[in-house]
């Protein structure tokens, strides 16, 4: 029986903010296949937060053959936060539903430090997940077997308990490695028709189910943002 649902934060509760993703480009002077190149180099000594955004760019420009300005740098690294905002109202209205109906719900997120003091400072609704794991806190990242042990402990539920929904695959095995129910995300229908041929969480509000109330935070919080 599954009791509680593990979310992914980045693609799965927020999708990329157009906006932000133009600007990067535009002070990278890169086309999408050399951003992305370059731009997960060294995202995962961010994520445990070995160190912060500025140097985290000046190793993307050692990386592309570039050079920023002090303030090419700062402008980076606000875009940067900015382009992990856009939040998935379908989802996080499902969360908000699976929180209703009684299940225990987590984030489980490769997380930076500046877009988590932003997240804690504009997303009240965070306060009404069970669990929040972070890697730049926990100083362990996905698809470490750890950080997911980590939040079964923290919500006193075994991995077999556990859904866990995440867009990277390594990160999904990582959570089928240590016991848990888990899916690949990619889109919300998606999602429902797994569940579906799964025949997991039959009996608790499915995503985008129009029978699942709307949370007015959520949308008010995403309205702000845009």
């Amino acid at each position: 029986m599954i009791r509680a649902v593990l979310f992914d934060y980045g693609m799965v509760l927020c999708t990329q903010d157009p906006d932000a993703r133009r600007n990067l480009l535009a002070l990278t002077g890169l086309d999408d296949a050399a951003f992305e190149r370059y731009y997960w180099i060294d995202r995962r000594d961010l994520d445990l937060a070995r160190f912060g955004g500025a140097e985290y760019w000046t190793r993307f420009a050692r990386h592309a053959g570039l050079t920023f300005t002090p303030d090419q740098i700062a402008a980076l690294v606000e875009n940067d936060v900015l382009l992990w905002t856009n939040l998935s109202e379908p989802m996080l209205a499902w969360a908000a539903a699976l929180q209703d109906a009684g299940l225990a719900t987590a984030i489980v997120s490769n997380m930076v430090p500046g877009l988590l003091r932003y997240m804690r400072q504009e997303f009240a609704w965070l306060a009404h997940f069970d669990q929040l794991t972070w890697s730049c806190e926990l100083g362990l990242a996905k698809p470490d077997a750890a950080i997911y042990t980590h939040t079964c402990e923290r919500l006193n539920v075994r991995p077999e308990e556990c859904l866990f929904l995440d867009d990277k695959p390594e990160n999904v095995r990582g959570a089928e490695a240590v016991g848990m129910h888990a899916l690949p995300f990619t889109t919300v229908d998606q999602l429902r028709s797994a569940l579906q041929s799964r025949n997991w969480l039959q009996d608790a509000p499915q995503p985008g189910s129009r029978n699942n109330p709307p949370d007015e935070e959520i949308y008010a919080l995403q309205a702000s943002l845009k």
